[in-house]
């Protein structure tokens, strides 16, 4: 079976789909089938199967229209159980289709299939797509394209042509044996052996240069790209040889522009960039390397991963394609931080910023890596939020939220720390011991909410945190180095034209303010996007209310959601032969 796709146009009314009766809004409906099989792929000279999409890495792009649906039917033809998410999203009313495994559905298991309602609604630029159990994610993800709703057009002029740029980690073992072995033994997460754009590393790594991803240009012509950060685990840099950047979209929301010769996009966020094609006629790398902000990890992935862009033309190609020699250090924090602080909002008539002035609910959530005790006395690393470390439950939130089943998580997730120290100075062992718990925070209907997250020193391992919130988006309102002080900081909070995003970096021993409206019912994530802190534990779950109306509640479910029955995803599958071996 391979991918496939339909589209009917200005759709008004119902569908049966799979025994589902839709009503939709006007726009229209676009159908994908993902196959979910191991195949073989060649890199670094070695080859390996992993689990991939459509038998591609990266998966196939999703192209929609705002305000279009599109139903992706899945078919797990692999031997684990996977679930898909739509970062950046809104799915209004719709989190039966939000993906993450154990808080909105349970795995979609080997042999089986589900199809996901994908509702886009105020989505305007580049997204994405990713597997949201184990780290299916590293080689299961690809990009969504959101045009402008039919009729209307960019506030920019229109580009001459689109790129579409995944910037992927590479593994030359067996990721999820890498992922149990950490989990184990609590060992620093593997580094990647290298990163890849368009799932090629590059001319500078082995056996690489003939497969090298490259783009034919014309000069003149500007192009948007539309940039991924799908690596697993850090932030990354990019940059063009000897051509300016313009950032015009960062999370499916425009930002005022930002001309610039390289960007820092962080885990899980996406980015859309207009380029003239306006040098010598040539080939210039594209490329990206690591941003290292922990400046403590003994080993970490060096490589710099390139693609080229090269002009049509009649001139002699260059022996070798010119490097960004404008592109940043791995250590240079000053160049992620002078770029970070430009980004706003747009905040234009055609795309107004509503940011939330009356807060009724306040919170101060703190980040940290952590040492978790257990009964018998055996210690292991962890991470946390508010010093309490996420455990899955045994069914989904979402259902037991629904049906209302007892014992499957608690609504009592602290607004405020449980306790409160030097958050970012000198730390004593006991601020290191945290505790499990399937903690939910709830929220009323249209609550304005604002949240700070702080980052903390625990371990002696400060580092920067991107954290992704399901169902919302929000505004970035403040940031700051050290602690928090809710006196002298919230007067210089940017409420004019803060940028409007689902992914922002708690940074390296600092905090950051943000604010949403809590009007999208349903139970929504909130977690690390780096994929290590999320395993060990770094994230929650917000609870948004039914506001009191059909038309402010949670949708019902559709009919075959999949069940939590029986050891479906590859750790839980690891696990139980780990254990079956020490007996």
């Amino acid at each position: 079976m391979g991918f496939k796709m339909g589209t009917t146009s200005e759709f008004v009314g119902c569908l049966f789909l799979s025994g589902m009766l839709l009503c939709m809004a006007q726009g229209n409906v676009h159908y994908y089938e993902f196959v979910l099989r191991e195949s073989n792929f060649t890199r670094l000279c070695e080859t390996k199967s992993m689990l991939t999409v459509n038998d591609s890495f990266p998966g196939p792009v999703i192209r929609v229209n705002k305000g279009d649906t599109a139903y992706v039917t899945v078919h797990n033809q692999g031997y684990y159980g996977v679930t898909i998410h739509w970062h950046g999203v809104k799915q209004p009313r719709n989190p039966w289709s939000d993906g993450p495994v154990y808080i909105t559905q349970c795995p979609i298991k080997p042999g089986s299939s589900f199809t996901y309602e994908v509702i886009f609604s105020v989505e305007e630029g580049t997204i994405w797509w990713h597997a949201h159990s184990d780290w299916t994610r590293a080689t299961v993800h690809g990009a969504i394209v959101v045009y402008p709703t039919v009729g209307t057009t960019y506030p920019f002029p229109e580009p001459d042509g689109e790129e579409v740029i995944v910037l992927g980690s590479w593994y030359t073992g067996d990721l999820y044996e890498m992922e149990f072995e950490y989990l184990s033994t609590g060992e620093i997460a593997p580094a990647s052996d290298a990163y890849t754009i368009n799932g090629q590393p590059g001319d500078l790594c082995k056996c690489s240069s003939e497969s090298t991803y490259r783009r034919l240009v014309d000069y003149g012509k500007t192009y948007i790209l539309r940039v991924v950060n799908a690596v697993m685990n850090v932030e990354m840099f990019f940059a063009i040889a000897e051509h300016n950047l313009t950032v015009v979209a960062i999370d499916g929301a425009y930002v005022k522009p930002i001309v610039t010769s390289y960007i820092l996009i962080i885990p899980g966020q996406t980015m859309d960039i207009l380029v003239t094609m306006d040098r010598p006629l040539g080939h210039y790398y594209m490329a990206t390397r690591q941003f290292d902000n922990v400046d403590k990890l003994p080993t970490f992935d060096r490589v710099n991963a390139t693609a080229i862009i090269e002009y049509r033309g009649n001139y002699t190609p260059p022996a070798t394609p010119t490097f960004p020699s404008i592109l940043p250090s791995y250590e240079d924090s000053d160049a992620a931080k002078s770029f970070t602080v430009r980004i706003k909002s747009l905040a234009d008539i055609e795309h107004p910023v509503d940011v939330p002035i009356n807060i009724t609910t306040r919170m101060l959530i703190t980040s940290a890596a952590n040492t978790i005790i257990y009964p018998d006395g055996v210690s292991s690393l962890a991470s946390s939020l508010s010093n309490i470390s996420w455990a899955n439950p045994s069914t989904d939130i979402l259902l037991a939220y629904y049906r209302n089943i007892s014992g499957v998580y608690t609504p009592d997730f602290p607004d405020w720390p449980l306790y409160f120290f030097n958050f970012t100075g000198p730390v004593v062992e006991s601020d290191e011991i945290t505790s499990k718990g399937t903690k939910v925070k709830m929220l009323n209907y249209n609550e304005q909410v604002e949240v700070v997250f702080q980052g903390t020193t625990v371990f002696d391992s400060p580092e920067d945190h991107p954290i992704h919130f399901h169902g919302h988006s929000f505004y970035v309102v403040g940031s700051g180095e050290g602690n928090y002080d809710n006196v002298t900081d919230p007067p210089h909070f940017n409420l004019v034209d803060p940028p409007y995003v689902s992914t922002v970096t708690i940074p390296l021993s600092g905090w950051v303010a943000i604010r949403f409206v809590a009007n999208n019912p349903g139970v929504w994530f909130w977690h690390c996007h780096m994929e290590k802190h999320l395993i060990w534990g770094m994230s929650t779950v917000f609870i948004v209310k039914n506001g009191g109306t059909p038309e402010t509640s949670i949708r019902d479910p559709p009919p075959n959601l999949p069940t939590c029955s029986g050891f479906t995803t590859r750790i839980q599958r690891l696990g139980e032969v780990n254990k079956s071996n020490m007996i």
